[in-house]
């Protein structure tokens, strides 16, 4: 009977003990690795203490797991935490009410929330104009150079000289060219992200006014002269067969792997796909152009960052706050970084992974994280936020497309750019 009695009183006291634990739901996008490093920081979070779960759920693409959110928020069943790409960022920012800053989670959880310790590219891409970090920048990439040291020697280029400027870079593509060492010179993914939006923040001049939208609704400065500048010396090295156009996202990564292409101009987050093409690869820094005052100034991340949804009890927010915590811990964010390849969140963990001698074998990692880190973030380079940013870079590609098809100038692209791109943020304001 006493066995018995001992028995039920376990049989009991189970599902008590169960109860003690705050379930955290996590919303996610990340597939193939980068989901098995995600499950695993998860389960080493959950076996770190007895008093929170962190139970992640992959919720598909960027663009699906962000509208999944909102339809979740809308009808009142919001994960706690989401992982939105930096598109949606704006979106976000503007979402009064849905969503709890993450410098105020983690200072009611009781962490002395230090925002220096970050690294500033990236606390100043996820921060309000007033400084206070909204989000938790959980995957950071950076765009830079990549080149094919096997077709720079065939072209007679310093193969341990990266070209450092734009005018660089096209006088190494023409020879490329006119060396027969390659078909292509030079390729490039992402044209919105990298040539416009990381364009403007590494040269220090206004991708639009209001902070580049960040303190306000913005009106886009795309047409400005620099940008006129550089995307005509593209139009014409597409003319000339000098340059070849890929597609609107990452898809010239495959002229630059297939050996057509001598340099490209990609996320750092592509590492992964060079290596495995087995080529004779080189890295550099992001070109910048000469002329811009100042330049190069630092480039802003892509990737995408944890938001913490709100109306959500204090008992959640504290279990967010301990995780997140948890999150800024060196060793964590040394393994997030090397098994990933995405950026280091926090200074320290940078500090360890170089002290490491990680970087001596793994010089690639570095580059994203100098540009970031070389000078205090500006008005200019903080970042882009409008509120129909996805619309406003499939307008942009359209108006490339006619460029680079010799429909029109650039002069000409980016004038109906900017005015079209005015157009759908007004459209999405209300304006």
């Amino acid at each position: 009977m006493k066995t018995v009695n001992l028995m039920v009183a376990g049989l009991v006291a189970m599902p008590m003990a169960a109860q003690a634990q705050t379930e955290i739901s996590w919303w996610h996008a990340m597939t193939g690795a980068n989901s098995e490093v995600v499950e695993k920081i998860a389960a080493d979070f959950n076996a770190s203490q007895s008093d929170y779960v962190v139970k992640p759920v992959f919720k598909g693409t960027y663009p699906e797991t962000l509208n999944a959110g909102i339809a979740a928020f809308r009808a009142g069943q919001a994960p706690d935490i989401i992982q939105v790409f930096d598109v949606g960022t704006g979106v976000m920012m503007g979402a009064q009410g849905a969503i709890k800053p993450v410098a105020e989670v983690l200072t009611e959880a009781g962490f002395a929330f230090d925002k220096s310790q970050y690294l500033p590219g990236i606390v100043g891409y996820y921060s309000s104009p007033e400084g206070e970090m909204l989000s938790f920048p959980y995957n950071s990439s950076s765009p830079i150079l990549y080149y094919n040291k096997d077709i720079f020697e065939k072209a007679g280029l310093d193969v341990d000289n990266p070209p450092k400027t734009w005018a660089e870079v096209w006088a190494a593509a023409r020879q490329i060219k006119s060396s027969g060492a390659a078909t292509c010179g030079y390729t490039s993914t992402w044209l919105t992200w990298i040539h416009t939006e990381n364009f403007a923040a590494w040269n220090n001049v206004s991708w639009a006014s209001n902070e580049n939208g960040l303190a306000g609704t913005p009106e886009l400065a795309v047409d400005g002269p620099l940008f006129v500048k550089h995307f005509q010396e593209i139009a014409d090295l597409a003319k000339e067969g000098v340059f070849v156009y890929g597609g609107r996202t990452s898809e010239a990564k495959q002229n630059f792997t297939s050996g057509e292409c001598g340099i490209l101009t990609e996320s750092s987050g592509g590492l992964g796909d060079i290596v495995k093409a087995g080529i004779n690869y080189g890295i550099g820094q992001l070109p910048y152009d000469e002329t811009a005052e100042g330049a190069p100034q630092n480039t802003t991340p892509g990737g995408a960052s944890l938001w913490v949804m709100g109306g959500k009890s204090d008992e959640v927010y504290k279990g967010v706050g301990t995780f997140f915590n948890y999150l800024s811990q060196t060793d964590v964010q040394e393994f997030l970084h090397q098994e990933s390849g995405y950026l280091p969140v926090t200074m320290a963990a940078y500090e360890a992974t170089k002290a490491s001698g990680f970087y001596e074998t793994n010089p690639a990692r570095e580059v994203p994280i100098t540009q970031m880190m070389g000078k205090e973030p500006t008005e200019n380079s903080k970042g882009v936020r409008a509120p129909n940013l996805p619309q406003i870079r499939d307008i942009l590609n359209e108006e490339f497309e006619k460029m680079l098809a010799g429909q029109q100038t650039a002069q000409e692209a980016l004038t109906a750019a900017t005015t079209r791109g005015n157009a759908a943020i007004k459209e999405a304001t209300g304006g």
